[in-house]
């Protein structure tokens, strides 16, 4: 299960050129807190990252999951991109590569914890949704980090971004202009880059 760094590569290989460079300048307005620029590099680049989490990972479910907290950690880290050390979608690549064998590692792990303590095939685990401390550490910030935002723009975030909508779905959805909607996730992204910087 565990991935090579020539399959990596081949990961890196087939991403679709981008002559045009438009993930590069959406990622450079991202990392000013553009969540409009956000929102088009999502529509941009997310087919990329899904394909990549669904090669690394067997479990579709668990791949799609990958990929949002992928898309989450891009609208975060956006402004320590180093465009002098790669594009923006090899960077993206890399960090959907990275956190895919990440969660394969963190199963494979799981299961050695299991047997290692003799438990029997098929028994009943008492904590199914049991992760690795750092993984849990890091979803309980990010929950945290959702729960203070409001409750308006948790609404919208979570279509957009956990949901799959984009945004103009997320308005008719919500029966709100596109332009409140906009608004709503730019600032509520903002909001949450803040709070998981400070807990960083």
């Amino acid at each position: 299960m565990r991935e090579t760094g020539g399959t990596a590569r081949n990961h890196l290989r087939a991403l679709p050129s981008d002559p045009s460079s438009d993930a590069d300048r959406l990622l450079a307005s991202v990392a000013r807190g553009d969540a409009d620029a956000f929102a088009s590099l999502y529509d941009l680049i997310s087919p990329t990252v899904v394909g990549i989490t669904r090669r690394v990972l067997r479990d579709p479910d668990q791949a799609d999951e990958v990929a949002q907290e992928v898309l989450l950690e891009v609208w975060r880290l956006a402004p320590t991109h180093d465009p002098a050390k790669g594009s923006c979608r090899t960077w993206i690549a890399t960090i959907a590569h990275r956190r895919a064998v990440d969660r394969v590692r963190s199963e494979q792990s799981e299961r050695d914890r299991r047997v290692h303590q003799g438990v029997r095939v098929g028994a009943v685990d008492p904590d199914p949704t049991s992760r690795p401390a750092a993984e849990s550490a890091e979803r309980a910030e990010v929950l945290a980090a959702l729960d203070q935002l409001t409750d308006v723009q948790r609404q919208t975030i979570d279509l957009a971004y956990y949901g799959g909508y984009t945004y103009a779905e997320v308005a008719s959805i919500l029966g709100l202009p596109l332009g409140t909607v906009k608004t709503r996730i730019r600032d509520g992204m903002i909001r949450l880059r803040d709070a998981l910087e400070v807990s960083a």
